[in-house]
């Protein structure tokens, strides 16, 4: 069987704030910027990667949800417990000096953990967790 990740989902509080954070912070290529009643999915991924994107989107957009789990979930963003992915990098210290310099919310440094795998994370503009490893 041949699978790969087309795509993931973050939700975004702030489609300005997460689209110059992705694109600008991240080096991301934004890929698309829909627009669709008052709300905006952005699409980004790393350049010279197409098959592979994130997709930033309005949490309230999820079908079916209600006011008290929209509500939940925008709590959850805050805190930064709602969301995360893992970036990776051959690079780590560069990329975290580069992410400090631009003033990203750091929650920790670059560190070797326990466990075999050389990381550090920040959170994106709408509290999403981004953990990204050193390749390598």
């Amino acid at each position: 069987m041949d699978i790969s990740i087309h795509a993931c989902f973050l939700p975004h509080n702030d489609a300005d704030a997460a689209m110059s954070f992705y694109r600008d912070t991240l080096g991301f290529e934004v890929r698309k910027d829909v627009a669709y009643g008052g709300m905006r999915w952005i699409t980004v991924g790393p350049v010279g990667q197409p098959a592979t994107s994130i997709v930033l989107h309005p949490p309230a957009a999820t079908p079916g949800i209600t006011d008290e789990e929209r509500r939940t979930v925008a709590e959850m963003m805050a805190k930064g417990t709602y969301a995360i992915i893992t970036l990776a990098t051959p690079d780590l210290d560069g990329a975290f000096a580069r992410l400090e310099a631009a003033g990203a919310d750091i929650v920790q440094e670059p560190i070797d953990q326990p466990y075999g795998v050389r990381d550090c994370a920040v959170r994106d503009p709408s509290g999403n967790l981004i953990r990204i490893n050193q390749l390598g």
